[in-house]
Parts: C-alpha cells; sequence; structure tokens
C-alpha cells in the first residue's frame, strides 16, 4: 500500500512539474513570427574554476575513451556508448552555453564521475551497470548521424539478471522541458525513477532526440533506444507498450496510430493528437497552411489513422479541466467516426497532472491488457494510411498508393475460404494470412473475380484490376516515399560543394543555409550532421547514406554526375521544374529524389530538416512545412518559417515524376 501511494505521489508531482514547464513554455506569446525567442535558450555564464574543472574532468574522461576505443575487449567495443553519453552530456553543455541553472553544472561534475568511474570499471573487464535494478542511464550510436545518443532505464527488483524470463516493458516519453540537455536529461533518469513503475515492468524513458514529441529523428531515437535494450536486457515482444504525458503523451498517439502492431496497449495522456485545432485551442494561433502544409500534417496527425486502433487497447487520459483534454476529446469523435469506443479516463476536477486515482486504474487496465499481450494473428483487418512511410500492420503491407497524403485504406474480412478485401487508394499490397485461417487461401479483391492467393502474397492493381504481382519501375515505396524531411530519418551525409555555385546570390544562400541545418540539427536534433566535401564522398557512402548536396552543378561535383538524371533541371540561366521556368540568377531548388547512384537511398538539394525557429516553439508545429520539391527566391532573406520566398512547390507524382498542372 505504501509503495502505491509513494507512486501515486510521484504522479503528481511530475504531473505538475510537466505543467510548469509547459505553461512557461508557450502560448500566444510565442505566435509572432518577427519575435521568435531562442530554443533553447543560451544558459548561465560558467565561472573560470568551473570550466576549469570541467575542462579537466571532460579531458581525463577523453583519454580514458581512447584506452577503450584501442582496446580489443569486446566488452569495451559493446558498452562504449555507455561511457560516452557522460563526455558528450557536459561537452555539449560547456561549449554552446546550455547550462540553464547552476545546478546543472552541479550535475555536470557528477556526472563527470560517473563517466569516468564507469570507463575505469570497462578498463577492468567490468561493467556492475548492466546488472544494476533500479534507475540507470544507458547509451547507443545513432545511424542516423553517428552520434551516441542516452536513455534511461528502470529495472524491476524481480529482474533475474541470470534467469530465462522476458519481461514487460512500458515506454515513458516524456514531457515538454526545454532546459532538457544532455545533463540534465541524464541527471534526472540517474536519480529518479519517473511516474511509472509497474511491477516486474521495464521502463525504457527515450531522450527522443530532445524536445519535438519524438517525431522524426526523435521517431528514430526510440526505436534505437528499444533495440538495445532488447540486446541487453530479456524483453518480452508481445508485452511491450507505449505511454506518455504532455507532449509525451502526443509521442504516444502518433505511435499508437502509426505502429498498432508492435505494442500490447497505448496510454496517452493530454498533450495533442492533431496540429489545426490544437493550436488554435491551445496556442490561440490563427493558421494560414499552404495547401501541401496541410497535406503534410497528416503524417502526424492522429485521428485520420484513428481507425488502425481498432485492435490496439487504448487507454486514454486527460484531467477534467487541461485544456490538453482536447486531444483525446479529438480521438473519441475519430473511435465514434469509425464505430469504435475510445476509453477515456478522466481525473476530476484535475488540471494537467495524472490523478492518483486515475493513475491506479490505468495501471490495472494495463496489466490486464499485458496478460493477453499483442494478438498478431487477428482474422480480420482494418488500416488506414496517408504514406508508405507508415504501411503495414500485422499481416497486411500496403506496397503503392494511388496518391500521396489521400487517405489509403484496406478492410479484410474472412469468409470461409475467402478473404474479401476491400481497397481504397490503393496500387499493390502484400497479405500473409494468419494463421488459423484454412490451409487454401482464395482473395477476392474490390468485388473482383476470386483468386488464389500466390506464394508471395503480393498483387498488383492494372487497368484490368488485380492481379498477383508487383508495382515495377522507379515508384514511391516504403521508406522512398518523401517528403524533404524523410531523408534526416536515416544515415545521411551533408555534402559540402568543393567550388561556387554559378551565381554569387544562390552561392551566398547556399553556404548560409548549410550553416543553418548543421547549427540547428545540433540544437534541436541533439547530434551532429555528418559533413564531407563532394571530393570526398565514397562508393561506401553512396550505398549506406542519404547525401544531402548543397549547391548547384557547378559548385558540387556530385550533383553535376547525377544533374541530368534529375526531374529539376537546374542551370546558370534558369530552374527548370516540369512547364514551368524560374530564374537562376536569383532562385535556387531544394528537392528530394531517389539517388540516381543508388535508387535505394535518397539525395536532397539544399536543405536540413524543414521546419524552423518559429514552430520551435510548440511541438505540434514541429511537422514538415515542404514538400518533395520547392523553389525558392533568394533574393528574400531567410525567415524563422522558411529558407527565403517559396515561389512554388509540390510534390512528385507515384512514380517519382513531375505533376501535371493542366
Amino acid at each position: 500500500m505504501l509503495f502505491s501511494l509513494n507512486r501515486a505521489f510521484s504522479v503528481l508531482v511530475v504531473g505538475l512539474f510537466i505543467g510548469t514547464q509547459i505553461a512557461i513554455a508557450d502560448g500566444p506569446s510565442d505566435n509572432m513570427v518577427d519575435q521568435v525567442r531562442r530554443v533553447p535558450k543560451l544558459g548561465v555564464e560558467v565561472s573560470d574554476a568551473d570550466r576549469q574543472e570541467l575542462t579537466d574532468g571532460l579531458k581525463l574522461l577523453r583519454t580514458k575513451i581512447e584506452k577503450l576505443r584501442d582496446s580489443k575487449s569486446p566488452l569495451a567495443k559493446e558498452l562504449l556508448p555507455d561511457v560516452l553519453i557522460f563526455h558528450r552530456a557536459v561537452d555539449q553543455a560547456l561549449q554552446y552555453q546550455e547550462f540553464f541553472d547552476a545546478k546543472d553544472i552541479v550535475a555536470a561534475k557528477a556526472l563527470l564521475q560517473q563517466g569516468n568511474q564507469r570507463a575505469d570499471q570497462l578498463l577492468e573487464g567490468n561493467a556492475p551497470w548492466t546488472k544494476q535494478t533500479g534507475v540507470v542511464v544507458r547509451g547507443y550510436i545513432s545511424k542516423i548521424d553517428k552520434t551516441v545518443q542516452p536513455y534511461g532505464l528502470v529495472i524491476p527488483a524481480s529482474y533475474k539478471f541470470d534467469g530465462s524470463e522476458k519481461h514487460r516493458l512500458d515506454f515513458w516519453f516524456h514531457g515538454r522541458g526545454e532546459p532538457l540537455s544532455e545533463v540534465n536529461f541524464l541527471n534526472d533518469r540517474s536519480k529518479n525513477t519517473g511516474p511509472i513503475s509497474p511491477d516486474n515492468t521495464i521502463v525504457l524513458h527515450p531522450y527522443g532526440r530532445y524536445c519535438n514529441a519524438n517525431k522524426l529523428a526523435g521517431e528514430i531515437d526510440s526505436f534505437e533506444a528499444l533495440d538495445a535494450v532488447k540486446k541487453q536486457y530479456r524483453i518480452d515482444p508481445d508485452r511491450i507498450a507505449v505511454r506518455g504525458f504532455s507532449m509525451g503523451g502526443a509521442a504516444c498517439w502518433q505511435f499508437a496510430v502509426h505502429y498498432p502492431d508492435q505494442w500490447f496497449a497505448a496510454n496517452p495522456g493530454a498533450g495533442f493528437s492533431e496540429t489545426p485545432d490544437f493550436l488554435l485551442t491551445f496556442q490561440k494561433e490563427k493558421l494560414t497552411p499552404t495547401w501541401y502544409e496541410r497535406k503534410l500534417w497528416r503524417m502526424y496527425d492522429c485521428p485520420g489513422y484513428a481507425v488502425n486502433l481498432g485492435q490496439l487497447p487504448t487507454i486514454a487520459y486527460s484531467g477534467d479541466i487541461d485544456i490538453q483534454k482536447q486531444a483525446a476529446d479529438l480521438m473519441a469523435a475519430a473511435f465514434e467516426l469509425e464505430g469504435m469506443q475510445l476509453l477515456h479516463i478522466i481525473g476530476p476536477m484535475t488540471g494537467h497532472k495524472i490523478h492518483p486515482d486515475s493513475a491506479k486504474e490505468i495501471e490495472a487496465r494495463l496489466t490486464e491488457s499485458a496478460v493477453r499481450g499483442i494478438n498478431h494473428s487477428p482474422s480480420q483487418l482494418r488500416f488506414a494510411t496517408f504514406t508508405l512511410k507508415y504501411n503495414q500492420m500485422h499481416w497486411l503491407t500496403i506496397d503503392g498508393m494511388n496518391e500521396h497524403w489521400e487517405e489509403a485504406r484496406v478492410a479484410i474480412r474472412p469468409d470461409g475460404d475467402v478473404l474479401n478485401v476491400a481497397t481504397k487508394n490503393v496500387s499493390a499490397l502484400t497479405i500473409h494470412p494468419p494463421k488459423g485461417l484454412p490451409v487454401r487461401i482464395r482473395i477476392r479483391i474490390d468485388a473482383a473475380p476470386v483468386q488464389d492467393l500466390p506464394e508471395s502474397g503480393e498483387f498488383v492493381h492494372s487497368e484490368t484490376g488485380w492481379k498477383a504481382g508487383k508495382l515495377s519501375g522507379l515508384r514511391k515505396k516504403h521508406g522512398l516515399q518523401g517528403p524533404i524531411d524523410d531523408a534526416l530519418m536515416d544515415s545521411f551525409i551533408f555534402v559540402k560543394p568543393s567550388g561556387a555555385c554559378r551565381n554569387e546570390t544562390v552561392d551566398k544562400w547556399v553556404r548560409a543555409e548549410l550553416d543553418h541545418a548543421v547549427t540547428h540539427w545540433r540544437r534541436q536534433m541533439r547530434g551532429d550532421a555528418i559533413v564531407k566535401l563532394d571530393s570526398e564522398i565514397t562508393a561506401e557512402d553512396i550505398a549506406g547514406s542519404n547525401l544531402v548536396l548543397w549547391g548547384d552543378g557547378q559548385a558540387n561535383t556530385v550533383l553535376a554526375k547525377i544533374a541530368d538524371k534529375l526531374p529539376i533541371r537546374w542551370t546558370g540561366a534558369e530552374v527548370v521544374v516540369g512547364d514551368r521556368s524560374f530564374d537562376g540568377a536569383h532562385h535556387a531548388p531544394i528537392a528530394v529524389y531517389p539517388n540516381p547512384l543508388n535508387p535505394e537511398k535518397y539525395v536532397v538539394l539544399n536543405s536540413g530538416f524543414t521546419y524552423r525557429e518559429y514552430d520551435y516553439l510548440n511541438n505540434a508545429r514541429q511537422v514538415p512545412k515542404l514538400p518533395d520539391w520547392a523553389v525558392v527566391d533568394v533574393r528574400v532573406p531567410p525567415s524563422s518559417r522558411f529558407p527565403g520566398k517559396i515561389v512554388d512547390a509540390d510534390f512528385f507524382n507515384e512514380r517519382w515524376e513531375i505533376k501535371s498542372r493542366k
């Protein structure tokens, strides 16, 4: 009983803390595009004595890290990220003035001591933190930019390191916290259990690349952290849940609707579930989006994906008087449109925190769902998506769409030995029926004649209807479907031009935007963008990474090799997109496209992630702002919203071609 009361009190305290962070972080005062405050803010000044002490501690730790790198011990290689997290956290805070309070400096000194202790232990062939219960911080090397990223764990006292039992794991996505540097994250996760600690459950706290509601690179961070945990601990893949509150609740909604077959339950609390209504309700922001921004909201807006939660137990929570109750209310309405009912637990007379009675009910319901685990073989499915980025649920995969960012749907219902399949906006799909259905399966798609299920399970739509087969030629497909921001959700390299662009105005813009992209990748995505000169790009780089090419064909030799294979033609005189032409003296293209040198990877022209400083002020704004291509008038200076004046922009069609506008 005492444990339960303590945990409830912890929930209340954390709820209050998160609420305070939200209150000071954003609001109507953050709707002025010409008065955008810095996120994160600059921290306090560090005294000479503290700076010297931190510098000496970093130097000592770096010496040990180099010894670990040189070690032939497999254990040292494997666990080096668990040491690197301490060095990077303190180094970044010291280098970029990200100690936001004098207490952060004290915490940094303690983290260096912990890092040096781990390094000493690892050099001796020991790693006691890997056998530690309670709170522990660890790290992994990200595939995106090869930087070390931290995550926190709570390992239950019941976990037996020499046992065989697999354990339930709950994600806990954190709330908004603009001062959440790596130092503050590691310090908190080294000391505090956090708002949840279910019995016999490992809790994973992803850092999520800082403060982006676990979107884009933050989304990938969560999966990379989970993969790292699976290598070190015995995790039951059928008993993984996603949970979070406030900004973390928003993260939970999108992980639930996009990956509904990977969790035994979802527990979103407060937060936001879509863009326009939340910003109007919470931010009092009058939106004037372009048509393509409105379409791109569909990447992370959850109501349109609500049908995917039909077989995922979803336990939403809101405080009765919390303005962010709006998120679950909208999702409840979306559920009703699908003939479903959302379980929405509401804390009575409660603001932006979790009521202790509600916390007990949530835990009880999650425990019940965990006993059942994931049903990987449902006999019927209903699935919706707006992009091939999120194209799979259980035994169904949508392989092709007629048009991206419009709703694609598949409903499958068995009738004896026939699977009745109804589709909308789908050009190709794969079906691998679950166990339990008749041995011989036949398929009827969209009321077409019944046909046998091919061994591959692949079907493609043609002029004569649905038939066994798959799409051919250059097509948008999972992992290569755009928009521009998608290229920065996997390994990428910024390819710096060794020469100058044909036009001086364009050249200055290119170099300023490259600097901006590098700076803000570190500031917002907490990594170091890999930057190479065009002359340094290798066959291995082309094979393994998306290439972000800066400059034109004269400045960038890699771009010169593929310029005639891209749908946008860029010469010194003009930028040509289909039947449209723009003066090359002061226009530049931004685009994403399959790399002609390796069509399994992207090339991007002249862009980092496409939301900018204004969007940092509220997490609901942090979504892609540009489609597959855009043309920028660089005479107009970049702003807090755009890299210049966007004079034209659009998506490529499903064959990666310029859309006709006639």
